[in-house]
């Protein structure tokens, strides 16, 4: 794909929104237009584009507003909203009419019906992992010692569940020790759930994340970061898997080095 002149970045929470400016201005992106979100996304992000909206969850139509001002023709979701801020939406009209749309509320159809109304007004949106293909987890050991028989056992048992419960678009992160699943997650999210199931499990859980068995790239993407190993190890959990190629590795250097710290394996399958 060629380089977009000026890229539009729907910026969630996190050091991913910084990441893919940062990322996409080394690759030759002229004009960075931000929507950020009150609450959620880190102000730290202002300095490194050329324009940043602060909205609130909901206004989809200043959104659009927004980057059409700022002419912008291709656009990323990068970060996430917090699911409490998910249920305190005070929406638009335009939101409020694409909702009235949907059969279904969940990520992949409100994001797909975003995706439609973004292409409506001549904007793509582009793969969550545009600029990032250097941060995509590989097979095998990532970071940590090797993982036992038991361990590994618990991966491909995990690994297994997590594609289930995906598939049932309930949640895509699984927590499970000595072949039992202690914690499913949902609407809580990946970090609520890993510290669910390290306080049922103790000590020397295993998580497992995965993307859905038709992942659209464009959106809810699985990632960790040196965050998550920090959740993690605090809630004892030993093994962090995650599915390879379709998993986007924040700050990568600095999760492996906190890994190793923590004496917490990652690995891709």
């Amino acid at each position: 794909m060629q380089t977009p002149e000026a890229l539009g970045i729907i910026a969630g929470s996190g050091a991913y929104p910084l990441l893919v400016a940062q990322a996409a201005r080394t690759a030759g992106t002229r004009t960075i237009a931000a929507a950020a979100f009150t609450g959620e996304t880190d102000p730290a992000l202002a300095p490194h584009v050329d324009s940043i909206e602060w909205l609130r969850v909901g206004q989809l139509g200043r959104l659009l507003t927004f980057f059409k001002s700022a002419g912008v023709r291709h656009a990323m979701m990068a970060g996430q909203i917090a699911p409490k801020n998910l249920f305190d939406v005070r929406p638009d009209v335009k939101t409020l009419l694409l909702l009235a749309r949907l059969k279904r509320r969940n990520a992949e159809t409100i994001f797909g019906a975003i995706a439609d109304e973004l292409a409506a007004i001549g904007v793509e949106l582009l793969p969550a992992t545009t600029f990032l293909h250097d941060s995509l987890a590989h097979d095998g050991l990532i970071a940590g010692r090797a993982l036992s028989r038991r361990e590994q056992d618990d991966v491909a048992f995990g690994f297994g569940i997590a594609k289930e419960v995906s598939r049932l678009d309930i949640g895509q992160t699984v927590v499970v020790k000595g072949g039992t699943v202690v914690a499913v997650e949902a609407f809580e999210g990946t970090n609520d759930a890993i510290k669910r199931g390290g306080a049922l499990a103790h000590k020397g859980a295993v998580l497992v994340k995965v993307s859905k068995p038709n992942q659209d790239m464009r959106f809810d993407v699985p990632v960790i970061g040196p965050q998550t190993i920090e959740i993690a190890a605090a809630a004892n959990v030993r093994v962090i898997a995650v599915e390879a190629g379709r998993t986007l590795l924040l700050e990568k250097d600095a999760l492996a080095a906190e890994a190793t710290r923590q004496g917490l394996s990652v690995v891709g399958v």
